[in-house]
């Protein structure tokens, strides 16, 4: 299960409370531990985030239903790592590359690691990886694969609080791990 191993000795309390599951989808778990209830996505490895930024200074978003919070969300390109049959030991800079091709269209000639943390920590095991893609070369039109009807936007740094603000405005989220991913890139929106 995700970031933790069952059994593993747990810092605060000692040995660990046994891990309940409560119930089981494709996708997630949901378990108990010690009275206390989260989500796991038991075939996954990491979650990876990236950002990146075109030559002329347009940081590269995505757009797409997400259907938890019944809208259409603003985020970073994003994505599943070891999700893939056969690309389970697939690394965490291979993912967020395939990830940004995917979405995107962009292939980038380096990813850089910029932070590693979790999530969600009251209610998900999941950590994050926010990657900052360098060299961007563009090699497609993006959108996502079969499964995902996914816009592509290239909003430059200088516009981008006003376009997330008419986003906002429109009625779509706007995922705050942009503003995140722009601080630990050193850059300023």
């Amino acid at each position: 299960m995700g970031g933790r191993t069952v059994g593993k000795n747990d810092k605060q309390t000692g040995d660990a409370p046994p891990i309940r599951v409560l119930a089981q989808g494709r996708y997630l778990t949901l378990v108990d531990e010690g009275g206390w209830e989260y989500v796991v996505r038991p075939t996954i490895t990491g979650v990876v985030v990236v950002v990146a930024v075109t030559a002329d200074g347009k940081l590269v978003l995505v757009e797409q239903y997400r259907r938890a919070v019944h809208k259409r969300v603003i985020e970073l390109p994003a994505g599943l790592v070891g999700d893939l049959d056969g690309q389970q030991a697939e690394s965490l800079a291979d993912a967020a590359t395939r990830e940004l091709e995917e979405e995107t269209g962009y292939r980038p000639a380096k990813m850089v690691l910029l932070f590693e943390g979790p999530i969600a920590v009251g209610i998900s095991d999941e950590v994050v990886s926010i990657f900052q893609a360098h060299g961007l070369t563009r090699v497609g039109a993006g959108g996502g694969d079969a499964t995902e009807d996914i816009t592509v936007h290239e909003v430059s740094l200088a516009e981008l609080n006003t376009f997330l603000a008419a986003q906002s405005q429109k009625g779509l989220g706007v995922d705050p791990k942009i503003f995140a991913g722009l601080h630990l890139a050193g850059l300023r929106s």
